[in-house]
């Protein structure tokens, strides 16, 4: 591939003319609205978010099921919560990402932080995603989405809520499946891999669909006293056979489950504003194996049994005070990770003496206290955050060392009000991230004494809304002190505690160039940067900070709730990159996409699009080794994995 778009392009664009609706930018957040009714292409919500917000970048680990960054950040530095509930896969090499328990159908909001200004939540590094679900209506409501496209996607989503002053309920479900897609060369993923020339698809399974996913979630929202509330809600996923071709396994399924029972009480009185009592569980189970491979022991097949579970209670006290508003919270949580790998014969047969342990069963257990405060002084908006950790991590393999962690996480944010349109804002923040369970224990990569992280940020940005064009700037640099790092060549103990500093800006745009006409831009820009390059090695540059990225789109409201929209996604040349450890240069990509969303009624909403029109082929992350993919194919680098060629797809959605 060449480069096909000059910088200049870049500059004004990126992901924003898409489907989704961004309500606010903040210094610390960005807020999606409208997620379920605009997921046209897939209910990946890493797609969703990767598409909509510049700050995030997806990782491509298949067809569905993929992973994200935030501003360069990924796996424990950034967290996942669906409706409060911490979610955490249980793949070490991220084969089942947080993002993938949940579906797009299901959400009806995500916040985005960006940065260390979440002190509700442990281990909000630098940033995380808050999801929203669907909340169940007391008015009788329902619809039914269906999706086809390229590749034989087919999706099937419905929805019904309704009930009365007593009780209100909700119900969603959803049933998506694709064949393996094609890039922009006409390869499938198994072709893909013949390319690359090494863990190839069996004959029997070289045209296998790329995965099949089920998901349901429920909800019961129970008035049991005035302004109090009982909230229950669950979420069942299942996901089957998914590929992920630039890994040496599949996953045979990740079947998930989320459980929330909250207590609500609003209005206690007039200083008291709110308590919130909410109890979580989630639970993850992940065998990834070969049996689609051709390996040294076919038709033998190795399996890596991957489980995980989390479970917390957090307790939230709202106040109102002289006109500050005061928060004050409680949060525990504990997590399980363990995993076991075996040999099975060509019938599926476990072979006994194979059995192993792969991950030795691990508890982190973390205990935390928190407070926040906002107050406005005239023009200035300001909010403080504050939180306290303690968290240990203990082996059941007491060989292994545990391991205590304290930290302190606090902020600061100010916003002033120039005028009605115009506002700036500055965030100034800490917080820290302990070591997981894999960093620490899990075979001969671990380092058993790894330091916990900690982020020092400052984050600076500038609005403007007015009748003619808004604009959201923001600009940061993060300070990271003990950043957990793989380095690559090392015969174990591979995770080292480094200083690192990663920087950059990120913009955002949307011109009202007639009644009837929008155009949405954006962009964003990044680099990372250790502080001395690792024992051995001379690169000095972080991995995972993709590069100049932008998207420019013209929207066209020919009528009432219907749209005609024309967009370029774009990515410079990724020539800034961790070559000692794995990483490669990835040459700059540009696609076109087209979108008609057409209101029949009131009732009914036709669409029809067609993404990466002129069938490019590309890539959109990189080959970090921290991540276990293919070596030793035909090019000597590590392979890389092609997004899509040209998709068409179509969208039915009814409303009743």
């Amino acid at each position: 591939m060449k480069k096909i778009i000059p910088l200049s392009l870049l500059a004004v664009s990126y992901l924003v003319a898409n489907d989704l609706q961004v309500d606010t930018i903040n210094v610390e957040s960005t807020v999606i609205s409208e997620v379920a009714e605009n997921a046209q292409t897939s209910a990946d919500v890493a797609k969703a978010l990767s598409d909509k917000v510049p700050s995030i970048d997806m990782n491509r680990r298949s067809a569905i099921a993929n992973d994200i960054y935030i501003r360069g950040q990924k796996r424990d530095n950034i967290v996942v919560e669906v409706d409060g509930t911490k979610v955490c896969g249980a793949c070490p090499n991220r084969m089942d990402p947080p993002t993938s328990h949940i579906v797009a159908n299901q959400v009806d909001k995500i916040t985005v932080i960006e940065g260390p200004y979440d002190v509700e939540s442990f281990g909000v590094l630098s940033g995380g995603v808050k999801i929203e679900t669907k909340k169940p209506t007391k008015d009788l409501q329902a619809s039914i989405n269906l999706g086809f496209g390229a590749w034989n996607y087919r999706k099937f989503g419905a929805t019904v809520s309704g009930g009365n002053d007593f009780i209100r309920m909700i119900a969603t479900v959803s049933d998506e499946s694709s064949d393996q897609y094609k890039d922009g060369n006409g390869d499938t993923l198994a072709e893909q891999v013949d390319n690359y020339g090494t863990s190839l698809f069996t004959s029997t399974y070289h045209d296998v669909p790329a995965y099949k996913k089920k998901s349901a979630m429920a909800k019961a929202y129970i008035s049991t006293f005035e302004n109090q509330e009982l909230r229950l809600s669950v979420t069942a996923n299942r996901s089957d056979n998914v590929l992920y071709p630039n890994s040496k396994m599949d996953a045979r399924y990740d079947d998930s489950n989320i459980y929330s029972v909250e207590y609500n009480i609003d209005s206690i009185n007039e200083n008291y504003k709110n308590v919130n009592l909410q109890y979580y569980y989630s639970d993850v189970d992940h065998p990834m194996d070969t049996m689609y491979r051709q390996t040294m022991n076919t038709p033998n097949y190795m399996t890596n049994h991957l489980k995980t579970t989390m479970q917390g209670l957090k307790l939230k006290n709202s106040f109102d005070v002289m006109a500050h508003e005061i928060l004050i919270g409680l949060d525990t949580s504990k997590r399980t990770w363990e995993g076991q790998k075996y040999m099975s014969n060509a019938s599926g047969v476990v072979m006994p003496a194979s059995i192993a342990v792969s991950l030795t069963p691990t508890k982190t257990e973390n205990a935390a206290i928190f407070a926040k405060l906002k107050k406005s002084y005239a023009d200035l908006d300001v909010e403080i955050g504050a939180r306290y950790d303690s968290t240990k991590i203990t082996p059941e393999d007491t060989a292994l060392q545990s391991n205590d962690y304290t930290a302190l996480s606090a902020n600061i944010m100010t916003t002033y009000n120039i005028n009605k349109e115009n506002k700036v804002f500055l965030g100034i923040g800490q917080a820290s991230r302990v070591p997981d369970a894999r960093e620490l224990y899990m075979g001969m990569h671990a380092t058993n004494n790894l330091d916990q992280v900690t982020n020092q940020e400052v984050d600076l940005g500038y609005e403007t809304d007015n009748q003619y064009f808004k604009l959201k700037a923001k600009t940061f640099y993060s300070m990271l002190d003990n950043y957990i790092y793989y380095q690559d060549g090392l015969a174990s103990s591979n995770f080292k505690n480094i200083d690192a500093t990663v920087y950059g800006v990120e913009l955002s745009a949307s011109v009202y160039a007639t009644d009837t006409i929008t155009i949405d831009m954006g962009a964003s820009y990044k680099v990372g940067e250790k502080d001395q390059a690792l024992t051995g090695q001379t690169d000095k540059d972080l991995a995972d900070i993709a590069p100049l990225r932008g998207n420019i789109g013209v929207n066209y409201e020919y009528r009432n709730n219907s749209m005609a929209t024309l967009e370029l996604q774009a990515s410079d040349r990724w020539d800034k990159f961790d070559e000692d450890n794995g990483e490669q240069e990835i040459a700059g990509w540009a696609v076109v996409n087209a979108k008609i969303k057409h209101a029949v009624n009131k009732k009914f909403d036709l669409t029809l699009g067609m993404n990466n029109i002129f069938d490019v082929t590309y890539a959109v992350n990189n080959t970090y080794k921290d991540l276990t993919l293919l070596t030793g194919g035909t090019t000597g680098d590590v392979m890389l994995l092609n997004e899509p060629g040209r998709y068409f797809y179509t969208n039915l959605d009814f409303k009743f």
